[in-house]
């Protein structure tokens, strides 16, 4: 996958799940870095696309207590999850796919944007499940 992301690269693993990030580097390229986790550690995101409203959602957000050690998009997402769970999609104006991993409740949260113009696939079977942005990548496990 270093096709779609000649940027960056990341990777987190637990005992339980593995995200893995590339990354064009387009909104805070210094501190963009993916996967990334809130501040205790309890939430994980890696995303693919772009928020256009991330600014507005960030005020808010930061008004509501929330702090953000970045300037991406990718860490609103993070905190909106955190404040309204899987609702927090339907704030969201733009392009993306994305993918938490909420550590406390062992659960996955997946979502893409309404049109679909960034991809999510996804594959499960022998008690295992994979996704990715681009199906070559699930066709390789």
């Amino acid at each position: 996958m270093v096709h779609r992301g000649p940027d960056d690269a990341g990777l987190y693993v637990d005992e339980q799940v593995g995200l893995g990030a590339r990354r064009l580097s387009i909104i805070d390229l210094a501190g963009g870095h993916q996967p990334i986790l809130n501040e205790d550690g309890s939430l994980c995101i890696v995303f693919n696309g772009e928020i256009y409203n991330f600014q507005t959602l960030r005020l808010t957000l930061e008004g509501k207590g929330y702090r953000f050690a970045t300037n991406s998009d990718t860490e609103v997402i993070l905190h909106l999850y955190k404040e309204y769970g899987a609702a927090c999609v339907h704030l969201l104006r733009g392009m993306f796919a994305l993918a938490i991993w909420d550590v406390k409740k062992r659960c996955l949260f997946l979502a893409r944007d309404r049109l679909g113009k960034k991809p999510l696939y996804y594959w499960q079977g022998h008690g295992t499940f994979v996704f990715a942005s681009e199906i070559k990548a699930i066709l390789h496990f």
